[in-house]
């Protein structure tokens, strides 16, 4: 779904390649505003549910609906099925309906959040969902530890985000702004505490707050920025995607992640490639890809700290040196080296949970996402 944000990019990345070794994907996925059944880079993609995909609500429990009878229709082609996790509960606790082999891919893992803003137990869904798994992939150590403690019994590969071949190709550059890019939801992303600090540094700051992306919170984080009297100090630039997005971070002085949730924090991957540093706060997931010199680590949602560092970043001399950090970092980072790791463990998986042995199987996967 187009600015669908990084956990769909990591999906489309990973199945890509998985397509070239001869895997066969299919992605069900959830109807979109020109939505289209297609096949993008050997994947492919079948929105379901009902009606255009404008609403969002509609959207998503017409998909909810349908998936079981969607996979169950399609499963004696598939010997494996992939549950993708996915917002506001995580899991469908996929393993008691599919009838087939299941492993899920944990991008996602925010219900206790969602069951706060909406009012309703969609953490319990999450919890109950993932004690009826007996495999999953996480992109992350820390979500791997909070799996586990809610399965002690999981088996639980840890497999991260790669970086975009494209992210190389900018020259490295101490830019003029700072920079957001993500997907605009006004809570998980931090957007409310970005304007609250951003209010607070801007006049030490000579460069202007660049916000890049779309999402369900657009209209509100516009208006919170006119409410703020800061028009003049942030500029909303849209969807970035490919060789635009990434000149954009190349571009930047100082990337913000100020998320209050991230299972991986592909942007702030994205930026260390780049050779722009980084600023986000001290949570879980970010802390492991943002290293000390290539990046800042700021106190959990304190935003007079997080001002306080953009500030003192902003006018630091040798930004060069933090960049070339953060490049040799994200070298680590690869995709093709990521695909192969997942489909050693969607091999792995199948063996485990069919109950047979095998060096090496080209298995038909189906995958939710």
């Amino acid at each position: 779904m187009p600015g669908a944000g990084g956990g769909s990019v990591r999906t489309h990345e990973i199945n890509r390649r998985l397509a070239v070794r001869g895997f066969h994907v299919t992605v069900l996925t959830t109807r979109y505003p020109g939505w289209q059944e297609r096949v993008e880079d050997g994947v492919h993609y079948v929105p379901i549910g009902f009606g255009d995909g404008r609403n969002r609500l509609a959207r998503l429990l017409t998909y909810v609906a349908r998936l079981p009878f969607e996979v169950r229709r399609r499963r004696a082609m598939a010997d494996l099925v992939v549950e993708d996790f996915f917002a506001p509960f995580s899991t469908m606790a996929a393993p008691l309906w599919t009838a087939r082999p299941t492993v899920g891919v944990v991008q996602w893992l925010h219900a206790e959040e969602k069951a706060r803003q909406y009012k309703l137990p969609l953490h319990w869904i999450e919890r109950l969902g993932v004690r009826k798994h007996r495999r999953l992939i996480s992109v992350s150590q820390g979500i791997a530890d909070r799996l586990t403690g809610l399965n002690p019994g999981l088996h639980v590969d840890v497999i991260g985000n790669g970086v975009d071949p494209a992210a190389w190709i900018p020259a490295p550059h101490p830019g003029a702004d700072v920079l957001f890019i993500g997907r605009l939801e006004y809570g998980h992303k931090g957007l409310d505490l970005l304007l609250a600090a951003w209010s607070k540094c801007c006049d030490r700051v000579d460069g202007n707050l660049l916000i890049a992306g779309a999402g369900p919170d657009e209209a509100r984080l516009r208006a919170a920025i006119r409410d703020a009297g800061l028009t003049s100090r942030i500029k909303m630039l849209g969807w970035l995607s490919g060789e635009e997005k990434f000149q954009a971070l190349s571009n930047a002085r100082l990337v913000v992640v100020p998320s209050r949730h991230e299972t991986f924090g592909l942007v702030a991957i994205d930026a260390l490639a780049t050779g722009t540093p980084v600023i986000t706060f001290n949570i879980p997931c970010l802390r492991e890809i943002v290293p000390r010199g290539a990046g800042w680590l700021v106190e959990a949602f304190d935003v007079d700290a997080f001002a306080e560092e953009i500030a003192i970043r902003y006018a630091q001399p040798g930004l060069e040196e933090a960049g070339a950090l953060g490049r040799e970092f994200a070298a680590g980072y690869n995709w093709d080296a990521l695909a192969e790791k997942q489909a050693q463990s969607y091999n792995d998986s199948l063996a485990a949970l069919s109950g047979t042995h095998t060096d090496q199987l080209n298995p038909t996967t189906h995958e939710r996402a």
